[in-house]
């Protein structure tokens, strides 16, 4: 699996966009209390957890690749309310309306069913709480199309490429209207926050 073959490296991408990581990092973390349980899909090695987890009641962090899913867990040792599990964004084992937040960051351009990922992150979501989900916007900065193009070298499968009008397309397309906020970088980030009815 390439994320497995690549999550020793993941975190040097991730130093290239540390602008706009930090930044979105941030800005989950702002939602996030002490009284929610939250849901990460796909959490790499712990960039966007490390930041957020500190704040929430319980977190389950999760990823399809356990080497990526190793890497996070020594990031995050000592924090006992984080708990690892492998799982696939399109298929949740969890529960309907388990988790007050979810958060699926940089994972829904790489899914090969979008509209499953996105209804599944609903479907264990519960009502009034939120789904966040950020999403690199690559093809609006030079920066952006050549970190894509580099990692397409090395075996990234990118299903779908974003600029910021077609992401907010995507998320019509499906029937709901998020709040926006794109966060700058090498690689822009936009964040849709839903807020589930």
């Amino acid at each position: 699996m390439f994320w497995n073959t690549v999550s020793g490296l993941y975190d040097i991408f991730e130093a290239f966009n540390s602008k706009a990581n930090n930044r979105t990092a941030e800005l989950i973390a702002s939602y996030v209390t002490s009284s929610d349980t939250v849901l990460e899909c796909a959490c790499g090695t712990g960039i966007m957890t490390r930041v957020f987890a500190p704040k929430a009641g319980r977190v389950i962090a999760t990823d399809v690749a356990p080497k990526m899913l190793k890497r996070a867990t020594k990031k995050l040792k000592g924090m006992d309310h984080v708990l690892f599990e492998e799982a696939d964004i399109t298929d949740l084992r969890f529960g309907d309306n388990s988790f007050d937040i979810t958060i699926a960051a940089n994972v829904i351009h790489l899914v090969d069913d979008p509209q499953k990922a996105a209804s599944e992150l609903m479907r264990v979501t519960k009502p009034g709480g939120l789904v966040i989900v950020p999403t690199y916007i690559t093809q609006e900065k030079k920066t952006a199309k050549l970190a894509v193009r580099l990692l397409e070298l090395i075996g990234a499968d990118f299903k779908k490429e974003f600029t910021a009008e077609s992401y907010k397309e995507y998320w019509k397309s499906l029937g709901y209207y998020p709040e926006f906020r794109i966060e700058d970088g090498n690689v822009p980030c936009m964040v849709a926050i839903i807020r589930k009815p």
